[in-house]
């Protein structure tokens, strides 16, 4: 009989696991196959949900977004955010009964809300925000009992507010901004304890602010921004102690703002976009919590209170587009946290007061179309963080305080429609990272600084109804980002500069009412620009027809006499009658001295060997080749340059700025940007040996410094010559220092005494007491020293190059440190005694140089130090 009872119990114990495991796998199939069901309204046009099929082996929980109980295995959250899914919501949604968490936002869906979402008993999360969903909010939704956060902002939906929300107990989060809701605030909404956020904004709300709002005494956020409410702000709104953001801003209050607003513990209040009058009240400067203070576009009159100093964590403070007058408080200056201050179109008068130099963290100073007088506080250069001044529209004098330099990080500064004198500083130029610069309509007088053509991030450049005068920089041509540029009714002169080409970004160009002359070809290659006016200048020559000259309209060229073509119904004359040209006798010689130089060249080329000796480093006959040409900086005076900034400086290098020749390189000054001049020696490039050469004296150069060398301070290597760039020497050359004699001291010798030393074995005498106390060897000492007198001679030509130099100082190192054979190219064949010097020739009968006994030396040799005599004076004439 027991064993008849245990049967009977473990199949009664069977039968009831078999029967819950059915159970559980209907339960699970029915959760399953709803989501199959919502999955039919969607269209997934990404195929996120690829793996939502009715497989058998399919798990629906693990299926994308679909998270289940660990104990049922029911559907418990639903996660479709941001998957890009078109579509509508299914109503099969409401058979998900232990669904907790819904997350559509970020999606395209569109239709409505389904009913059935009222039947999610056991939802506390629903997010339909940022879709394309329409239609009135379901009255169904306050079935939903259970609900803490209901966010359906960013859609399309229409109709009032269901009051029947209120009726849910625990709901602490409703954002419905950003809709076409239409009707009045639920008054019960006001009363529900437990919410925290109410964000209604940017609906179509009427009515007025009920003064029931401060029932919401759990409330923190409350904003219905940019509706239609009307009416005034409630009496008692002190009362909202909870309240830390209250933005009632754009909507259609009137009436004053209450007192006891100060009993706000807010950290943002805004209030702007209202119609909102009377007095700033005082008592807002006693809300120490505030972070950001808006009030702006209003009707606000009175002054500023001062008390408004004391709000020391305020970050942001906006007054603007008020009827505010009086003076701006100097206490603003103790708002230690201020960010922006924006006090523009008011009626405030006075100064700028210059406390406001002790915002330091200040990013923003707008004070614009007021009536402020006197001049512009220097000390607001203390403002290192100042991202953009705007005083535009006051009855400011004075000068543009040049300590602005220090303003590093501003991108805006706005001067214009003032009563500024004086010139345009050249600091400047040193706001690096400048985009806009107006100073328009001022009194502004002198020359536009050059340096202001290395703002290379600016944007905006507007100098227009000034007294400017002089030349338009051709450094403009550097703003290879501005868009706008009007320099017009000023006094300028000169010619439109060719560099404006280079503007492939400006779309606005106004030179009209000035004294501008030549014509308008340089402006050609400005595909871009879409506003050209040059009228009113002295302007001659055709207008082009081509390109972009066919946008601009007549006006853009009238007042220029000189000027020609179709758009001003003045046709250039096709054909003129034939004049007889007179030729002066200069002009002719010159032009038979150019053909012979040419015909000279031409034969050069074709009597020069074709096959010269090859170089351990390459063939003379293959050229060395170039990658864009870089300038490497080895001195801070030359930071901040480019390759393409000497050569602009330079024009590319041009003769007239050539002040000395060697013997294979020239001599060029050049002023760099802060005004300090340098020396570029180029050497020629189109052979290894003279890359080899480059090499030597940077190697050389870089590795002695003394008190009597000038100082390297970069390099470059380009086609267009291997370059060198040196400290400046203002006193000329050395050969002017030994033969003029007028710039020699009492311890330095000229020409003539020099030789006499020499020709009496008094050497020693005219060099460097250093020198003198660690070498005795008169020998090596005179033999170098006529080694110098040859780097002296006048024509380049015959100069010794680098390379002899190098090697006629190796030749006299002493025999017991014998030296390293430098690794030098072979001298190339001569082409003709009349360009390789004698000395090239003596000094290759050297075999052993280091075997060199100076006293004897060998008969060639001797012969070459024998000559200086005769060099210094073919040197003199």
């Amino acid at each position: 009989m027991a064993s008849f009872l245990a049967l009977c119990l473990e199949f009664w114990l069977l039968a009831f696991l078999l029967s819950n495991a059915l159970l559980l796998t209907f339960v699970k199939s029915d959760d399953g196959s709803t989501l199959l069901e919502i999955k039919k309204s969607f269209k997934d046009v990404d195929n996120v949900l690829f793996d939502w099929t009715n497989s058998p082996s399919s798990d629906y929980c693990v299926w994308r977004g679909v998270y289940c109980d660990n104990v049922t295995f029911n559907v418990a959250s639903l996660n479709l955010s941001t998957l890009n899914l078109d579509g509508e919501i299914s109503p099969a949604i409401g058979n998900l009964k232990d669904l907790v968490y819904i997350d559509f936002r970020g999606n395209k869906l569109s239709g409505q809300i389904p009913d059935e979402i009222g039947d999610c008993s056991s939802l506390k999360s629903l997010d339909f925000s940022f879709n394309e969903i329409d239609g009135d909010i379901p009255f169904s939704i306050s079935k939903l009992k259970q609900l803490e956060m209901l966010i359906l902002k960013n859609n399309q939906l229409i109709g009032p507010i269901p009051s029947t929300l209120s009726q849910i107990p625990n709901l602490k989060v409703l954002d419905l901004a950003q809709n076409k809701l239409s009707g009045e605030i639920p008054r019960l909404i006001y009363w529900n304890e437990v919410l925290q956020y109410l964000g209604l904004r940017g609906n179509n709300l009427v009515g007025s602010l009920s003064p029931d709002m401060c029932q919401l005494t759990g409330l923190w956020y409350f904003d219905v921004r940019n509706n239609s409410l009307t009416g005034s702000i409630p009496q008692d709104i002190g009362n909202c102690t909870a309240f830390q953001v209250l933005d009632l801003s754009y909507n259609q209050l009137s009436g004053e703002i209450p007192f006891n607003i100060g009993f706000l513990q807010v950290a943002t209040l805004s209030l702007q976009g209202n119609h909102l009058s009377g007095k700033i009240p005082s008592v807002i400067g006693l809300m120490q919590a505030l972070a950001v203070l808006d009030l702006s576009c209003n009707n606000l009159s009175g002054s500023i209170p001062p008390i408004l100093g004391n709000l020391s964590y305020t970050e942001k403070l906006y007054l603007h587009s008020n009827k505010l007058s009086g003076s701006i408080p100097p206490e603003l200056g103790n708002m230690s946290k201020l960010h922006y201050l924006e006090l523009n179109d008011n009626l405030l008068v006075g100064h700028i007061p210059p406390e406001l130099g002790k915002l330091t963290d200040l990013y923003d100073l707008n004070v614009a179309n007021n009536q402020l007088e006197g001049p512009i506080p220097a000390n607001l250069s203390s403002c290192t963080n100042l991202n953009s001044l705007n005083v535009h529209g006051n009855k400011l004098n004075g000068s543009i305080p040049s300590a602005f330099q220090k303003l590093e990080s501003m991108t805006s500064l706005n001067l214009s429609f003032n009563n500024i004198r004086g010139p345009i500083p050249i600091e400047l130029s040193r706001i690096g990272n400048l985009d806009t610069l107006d100073l328009s309509n001022n009194k502004i007088s002198g020359s536009i600084p050059s340096p202001l053509g290395d703002l290379e991030h600016l944007l905006k450049l507007n100098l227009s109804r000034n007294h400017l005068t002089g030349f338009i920089p051709a450094e403009f041509g550097n703003l290879r980002s501005v868009m706008e540029m009007d320099l017009s009714s000023n006094h300028l002169s000169g010619m439109i500069p060719q560099e404006l080409s280079q503007l492939q970004n400006m779309f606005l160009l106004r030179l009209e009412h000035n004294d501008l002359s030549g014509d308008v070809i340089s402006l050609i290659n400005c595909l871009s620009l879409n506003v050209l006016n040059v009228s009113y200048n002295n302007l001659a020559g055709e207008i082009p027809s081509s390109n972009n000259f066919s946008r601009f309209s007549p006006d853009s060229f009238i007042g220029n006499p000189g000027l020609c073509g179709y758009w001003l119904n003045s046709p250039c004359r096709e054909s003129r009658p034939t004049e007889r040209v007179t030729i002066s006798k200069a002009a002719i010689l010159g032009i038979a001295v150019g053909a012979l130089v040419i015909l000279f060249m031409i034969l050069v080329a074709v009597c020069r060997p074709q096959n010269p000796k090859p170089f351990p480093d390459g063939s003379l006959d293959k050229p060395v080749s170039y990658s864009k040409p870089k300038l490497v900086i080895l001195h801070m005076n030359m930071a901040l340059h480019m390759y393409d900034d000497i050569m602009r400086m330079t024009e590319n290098l041009s003769e007239k700025y050539i002040i000395g020749y060697g013997a294979s390189s020239t001599v060029y000054k050049c002023v760099l940007k802060n005004c300090k001049p340098i020396a570029i020696k180029r050497l020629c490039t189109h052979y290894p040996q003279c890359l080899k050469a480059f090499e030597t004296e940077l190697e050389t150069i870089g590795s002695i410094k003394h008190r009597n060398l000038v100082s390297l301070q970069g390099y470059s290597l380009s086609s267009s010559g291997n370059l060198l760039f040196y400290d400046y020497m203002e006193n000329g050359s050395l050969w002017d220092i030994l033969h003029d004699g007028k710039l020699l001291t009492s311890s330095v010798f000229d020409m003539s005494q020099i030789l006499s030393k020499a020709a009496n074995n008094a050497v020693m005498e005219t060099v460097d007491p250093e020198i003198t106390e660690t070498c005795k060897d008169l020998g090596a000492v005179k033999k170098i020293f006529q080694l110098a007198l040859l780097c002296t001679k006048r024509q380049p030509c015959d100069r010794p190059t680098m390379h002899e130099v190098t090697r006629v100082i190796s030749s006299l190192l002493p025999p017991d440190t014998p030296p390293k054979q430098p690794t030098l190219p072979n001298l190339p064949t001569p082409l003709s005694s009349a360009k390789v010097p004698c000395y090239i020739d003596e000094y290759s009968n050297l075999k052993r140089p280091h075997m060199l006994n100076l006293p004897t030396m060998s008969t060639s040799d001797a012969q070459l130090f024998l000559k200086f005599g005769e060099v210094i004076s073919q040197n003199s004439e």
